[in-house]
């Protein structure tokens, strides 16, 4: 049960309590109006030399065309918030909790505090349960919003991930579909997916991004006039990345999406889709669309004639839909044949060829390492950007890289590896982390992906290993969006050790001020931009 020492011992967001004249105590509820908020369509698109470096780059983009374009109307509908979902004046807001509605968390505990008791009393005698995926609709009580929509998001495993997926996928769709059901103009939704559940926050942004960008360009949503993603302050910058991918907001993110956007962007209404699993059981085997329908066939009972591709299924909401998959491109048609015949006619398995692969990987390595410690280097190391400034508080090597003396277009490559290679091979045998100042940085000190991605692959495992945190200081939009795109596409391992801090200051929990020696141009342009002495704590990796 919820009482004022909760309340007490809640922690409040920076600026969200003001002291009003007509109540100074505090004690009239923050009501959030819908018309005070930013929509997405006035928030400046960030621009710099993001589109050129992917030309140029030779790489090729994940997609012909943008698969969600340009689209203004769409964009005024949507609005990024950090702040609390319980303080939002909406027709409704969503509260992500468990399958007996009877969760404890910081979201939950905000909603029912402001609902009060009434809202409980409600679960209790009319409401009673959720499914996983389901939603279920309750008064908003006390609540600046009129309803408030309950669903449960998924737990997560690895070994299920499809199942998490399309329950997620659920949440998001059924959610969407009872605010058009209760013809609602502004709807309030938080993060469903949570880390409590194990499920990684950036894909379940994806799918909540690409959902309700699906939805939203449906016909039957045009009454819909505002939906605020309201997050916390942990998810805001995944959201801030990944919402110019899903609502670009002009044609320059249009084109760059090609690029960033993953190859796999769900089906027509954002739903997973795993190409590999489309032959699937069909919930009813008797009912009288359930036979073999082939579009190879127009739509007929598959006959001889036709190439073998299989057939419709009827989904769980009884709509039939036809799926056309060619036997002979279908992964079960390419397994693996009989790896003893493999050798005696010389061909090599695939175990084998990995086998190679990782032998030829390290003597490249040792190659390299070779040239590095006999070659004159110091062309690259009197630039200064990279070099070895004491220890964290846990006895770690610090690693510093200064992305504004990195001439990515200027240096000689091959002696900028060799030189990370001499300098860091002797310091990765062991735990180390990175403190990189993207401080002034400008297009000229931005690497190539080809380069970035030759350089991870030629680094052995031990440096991922044993890399324990990455902090990226004075971090831009672009530096977030390249983070998110190489830790995802190129550098999985590392993904969740890579933290964006505003400023130096956030650094000294974990590094001393005595161990951390920096340019003086970094200290200045701090200063400037977040005054003496601030204090923003992280969390030691």
């Amino acid at each position: 049960m919820f009482s004022l020492k909760y309340l007490a011992s809640t922690p409040v967001e920076p600026g969200l309590m003001k002291l009003d004249a007509a109540d100074p105590l505090g004690l009239v509820p923050r009501v959030v109006e819908v018309k005070s908020l930013t929509r997405w369509s006035q928030t400046p698109p960030a621009h710099g030399g993001l589109l050129a470096d992917y030309s140029l780059s030779g790489e090729l983009p994940a997609h012909k065309h943008c698969p969600f374009p340009y689209n203004p109307t769409l964009n005024h509908k949507i609005i990024l918030w950090s702040g609390d979902i319980s303080e939002l004046s909406v027709d409704a807001v969503v509260h992500s909790t468990n399958e007996s509605m009877s969760e404890r968390s910081p979201h939950s505990d905000r909603i029912h505090f402001r609902a009060g008791r009434s809202l409980r009393d409600e679960i209790i005698n009319e409401v009673i349960e959720c499914r996983t995926g389901g939603v279920r609709v309750t008064q908003g009580h006390n609540l600046p919003a009129r309803f408030i929509i309950h669903t449960v998001g998924p737990k997560y495993n690895i070994k299920y991930q499809t199942a998490a997926e399309n329950s997620l996928h659920m949440c998001y769709r059924n959610v969407l579909q009872k605010a058009r059901e209760l013809n609602l103009q502004s709807l309030g939704i938080c993060v469903i997916n949570s880390v409590r559940r194990n499920y990684p926050p950036d894909r379940g942004a994806h799918i909540a991004l690409r959902t309700i960008r699906r939805h939203l360009e449906q016909p039957n949503f045009s009454q819909m006039d505002a939906v605020v993603l309201a997050v916390d302050n942990a998810d805001l910058s995944i959201y801030e990345v990944l919402l110019p991918l899903y609502f670009p907001r002009s044609s320059a993110e249009e084109a760059q999406c090609r690029w960033l956007l993953p190859s796999d962007i769900g089906g027509p209404m954002g739903e997973p889709v795993v190409a590999d699993r489309q032959i699937r059981i069909i919930d009813n085997p008797h009912h009288s669309l359930a036979v073999d329908r082939c579009v190879g066939c127009g739509g007929g009972v598959h006959s001889g004639s036709c190439s073998g591709d299989v057939y419709v299924e009827t989904r769980g909401d009884g709509e039939a839909v036809s799926e056309h998959i060619g036997i002979g491109e279908h992964a079960f048609s390419q397994m693996q044949g009989d790896l003893d015949q493999q050798r005696l006619l010389g061909e090599r398995p695939a175990a084998d060829i990995e086998l190679v692969r990782q032998i030829q990987s390290k003597e490249r390595y040792e190659r390299l390492l070779r040239r590095a410690r006999t070659e004159d280097l110091s062309e690259v190391s009197g630039i200064g950007c990279l070099y070895q400034s004491g220890v964290d508080r846990f006895g770690r090597p610090v690693i510093v890289f200064v992305g504004k003396w990195f001439r990515f277009k200027e240096i000689d490559l091959d002696k900028a590896l060799l030189y990370l290679i001499y300098l860091l091979d002797p310091l990765v045998k062991s735990d180390y982390v990175i403190a990189y100042f993207h401080t002034l940085t400008s297009t000229a000190n931005y690497p190539s992906f080809q380069w970035l991605k030759e350089v991870y692959n030629i680094l052995p495992y031990k440096y991922k290993k044993n890399l324990k945190a990455c902090y990226v200081v004075h971090p831009t939009f672009w530096t977030k969006m390249m983070t998110w795109w190489f830790t995802t596409l190129m550098a999985p391992a590392i993904k969740h050790k890579v933290h964006s801090l505003p400023g130096v200051e956030c650094l000294y929990e974990i590094i001393s001020r005595d161990d951390l020696e920096i340019p003086a141009f970094i200290t200045e342009h701090d200063m400037t931009i977040n005054g003496l002495h601030y204090f923003h704590p992280i969390q030691p990796t």
